[in-house]
């Protein structure tokens, strides 16, 4: 089973900054780490990962630059994408949310739905 993409829509910003965390990346990095991480559960669709670098950006989340390219002879340069204090300081509220997030929806989550 997948999950919803309006199930996280909210909390996409988080996933991206959790990936950034430890390393500057590319979106196609960055949407292959999603996909590892969740065991495919979550695919982050290409236009809400692009949707989301601008927007983040825009807010002092995360920050773009230009890298040269990694193969002789290819003359494509990745824009990478690299974590803030903003940024870092934004990913701890929102971990923040998600806990008491979680926690009120356990007063309406059934363990095992099946048996209602």
């Amino acid at each position: 089973m997948a999950i919803s993409s309006d199930v996280i829509r909210g909390y996409n910003d988080t996933i991206i900054l959790y990936v950034l965390l430890n390393s500057d990346s590319y979106g196609y990095e960055i949407s292959k780490e999603i996909r590892r991480l969740t065991d495919d559960k979550y695919v982050i669709k290409e236009t809400t990962l692009y949707s989301a670098f601008t927007r983040m950006e825009r807010n002092g989340y995360i920050e773009s630059f230009e890298a040269e390219p990694e193969a002789e002879g290819t003359e494509k340069r990745r824009t990478y994408y690299r974590i803030t204090d903003a940024g870092r300081s934004y990913y701890r509220e929102k971990c923040e949310e998600w806990l008491l997030t979680k926690d009120v929806m356990a007063h309406f989550i059934l363990e095992d739905p099946v048996k209602q």
